[in-house]
Order: C-alpha cells, then sequence, then structure tokens
C-alpha cells in the first residue's frame, strides 16, 4: 500500500493526534477526578450527591481519550510503547486500579439502599480518584526526566504524584463554580482559590526543573530565536494565573456573571503547560533516547491507521460536544431510583 502522505508526515501528525487526545484527557478527566478527590470536603450529603450529579454524564465517556492516546500510542510508536510501559508498568497497573474501583462506586453508590452504604461508595470513589490521578503524576514526572534512575528523578516523580491530584482539584473547583450553585458554589470559590498557588507553584518548577536535566531543551528554550519564540508562553501563563485570581477573589459575582470564566482559564493554564513541554520535548517521543522517526511503525501501516483514525476521531468529538451541549446546566438534584 502506497502512503498518501509524504512519510517523514506521518509520524508527526500521529504525534499531534496522540498529544491531542492525551490533552483533552487530561482536562476532561481532569475535573471529574479531581470532584471525586474534593467529595470527602463538601457539607452534606446533598452537596455530594451534586457533585456526583455534576460529571454524571461526562466521566466515563471522558476516559475514551485515554484508550485513544494509548493506542495511538501502540499502532503508531510501538517501539516507544514497549519502552514506556516497561518503565511505567506498575504506575499504570495502580493507575487501572483506581479507574475500576471509582468506576464500580459511582455505579454502586447510586444503587445504595441506605446512607451508610453510600458513604462507602464515597469513600471508594475517593480514594479511586486519587489513586488514579497519583499515578498519572508520577508516570508524568518519570517521563519528563526521561526515566532516570536517580534519587532526585524519583523525588521529582513524587512531588508530581502530588502536585498532578491538587491541579486535577483546581479545574473541578473551577468546573463546580459553573455548574453549581449556592453554598456548594462558595465552597468552589474557596477550593480554587485555596489551589490556585500550589498549582502556579508546580508549573514554575516543572518550567526550572525541565530545561535543567536536559542541555538540549535549555538550548531550545534559551537560544536564540526560540528565546523569542517562547517568550508569550510563560507571559500568557503569569497572566492567566494572575487574572484567575483576581476573577476568584470577587466571586459570586451578581447574577453568576463570570461562572464559566476561572474553568476556561484552567483549561487554559492546563494547554499552555502542556505546549511547553510538547515543545521542550519534540521530536522525541521517549526523552532522549527515540525520535518520532525512529519510533514510528512503517509508513504503509501508518497510512492505514491514519484512514482509520480519520473516522474515529470526529464520532467521539461530536459525542463530547453533543453532551456537554444537552447537559450544560446548573446541577440542582441528584434523584435515586
Amino acid at each position: 500500500m502506497t502512503p498518501f502522505l509524504p512519510p517523514d508526515w506521518l509520524p508527526v501528525i500521529f504525534a499531534a493526534l496522540m498529544a491531542a487526545a492525551v490533552l483533552a484527557y487530561v482536562v476532561l478527566d481532569g475535573f471529574d477526578l479531581g470532584v471525586g478527590i474534593l467529595l470527602p470536603a463538601a457539607a452534606d450529603e446533598g452537596e455530594r450527591d451534586r457533585m456526583i450529579a455534576s460529571i454524571g454524564p461526562f466521566w466515563d465517556a471522558n476516559e475514551t481519550w485515554l484508550v485513544l492516546g494509548v493506542g495511538l500510542l501502540l499502532v503508531a510508536f510501538p517501539t516507544a510503547h514497549g519502552i514506556v510501559l516497561t518503565q511505567l508498568y506498575l504506575a499504570v497497573a495502580v493507575m487501572l486500579a483506581g479507574l475500576i474501583l471509582r468506576g464500580v462506586a459511582f455505579e454502586f453508590r447510586g444503587k445504595a439502599a441506605d446512607r451508610r452504604d453510600r458513604r462507602r461508595w464515597e469513600a471508594a470513589f475517593f480514594a479511586g480518584s486519587l489513586l488514579a490521578a497519583a499515578s498519572q503524576g508520577w508516570m508524568l514526572g518519570r517521563y519528563i526526566l526521561g526515566f532516570d534512575g536517580h534519587w532526585q528523578a524519583y523525588a521529582f516523580a513524587l512531588m508530581a504524584a502530588i502536585g498532578l491530584p491538587i491541579a486535577y482539584v483546581f479545574i473541578a473547583a473551577a468546573w463546580l463554580i459553573w455548574r453549581t450553585e449556592g453554598a456548594l458554589q462558595t465552597r468552589a470559590i474557596r477550593w480554587c482559590r485555596l489551589s490556585l498557588g500550589p498549582v502556579a507553584f508546580g508549573i514554575l518548577l516543572v518550567s526550572v526543573v525541565t530545561p535543567l536535566v536536559s542541555d538540549r531543551i535549555f538550548d531550545r528554550w534559551f537560544s536564540l530565536p526560540y528565546v523569542v519564540l517562547l517568550a508569550p508562553l510563560p507571559a500568557a501563563t503569569l497572566a492567566l494565573i494572575l487574572g484567575l485570581n483576581a476573577v476568584l477573589r470577587h466571586m459570586p459575582y451578581p447574577g453568576d456573571a463570570l461562572r464559566h470564566l476561572p474553568f476556561w482559564g484552567a483549561v487554559g493554564l492546563f494547554v499552555l503547560s502542556f505546549t511547553g513541554l510538547a515543545w521542550s520535548f519534540f521530536p522525541y517521543v521517549v526523552p532522549e533516547r527515540l525520535t518520532l522517526w525512529q519510533a514510528a511503525a512503517a509508513p504503509e501501516s501508518l497510512s492505514l491507521i491514519l484512514a482509520g483514525a480519520i473516522l474515529v476521531l470526529p464520532v467521539i468529538l461530536a459525542y463530547t460536544v453533543l453532551a456537554w451541549r444537552i447537559f450544560g446546566g446548573k446541577v440542582r438534584e441528584l434523584r435515586y431510583d
């Protein structure tokens, strides 16, 4: 089969698709994982009901993006897939256990016969959400430092395992500001304000460490003309953090104005941070080990897979947009059958 695109373009296209899938997963499943982590902080069962109801139509479908990202890594970059999962197999197993636990807890909480059983399943939902988020943070930390075996690399991964759940809490609180009202919305504003500082510190920490671990990345950040081209990223990130802090300080506004702004600001921080990391590691799919072209499957295989991806991606996007349009209002009550 003859490739219908230049062979050198195909790995880049698949890397872009994989990056988009991972970013979509981090944003979309990030806020519902964060809601699970925030669950014990709710004032009463009614607030916990509304928090769970706010993610009910979305949480299961959000994980589709994770499956898509890992699937693209497997079929497009099989060599990299083997290296990454070999290095992270335990963390991946822990993440899957957490996702399974929260999925079971979500379903069984809604079927629980009494309040005591619901509290047990709420605890399981919290544990599964925290376990999945922390393991994802650990994997991110290990990946950023190229799976280095020194204790400093493991310490950085541990910090990432703490930092990513806090980032998820931040975007979840912003989500609840948008989707809830009354006392729960006021509580979500406080959660969002409290988590913004640690999120800003985490972004700063990753920004400092990343160029220090690699001379190549340092040159890409601070040599001309890249330092000029990259300058808008930290400037936009700082402006977003300051803007979010100013908006949150005065919320809620009359008429619930600007209720959606913290969430989209949080999304902007995720996108800017992800863009900075992607720029730092390109063209490597495994940091400092394998480039996209070294790890890519045969051009004929990539062409065939790309044709399938072109059919599947619009379906996933359409379903996601449709769910957001149908279930886009305020959450007020969760009914038990």
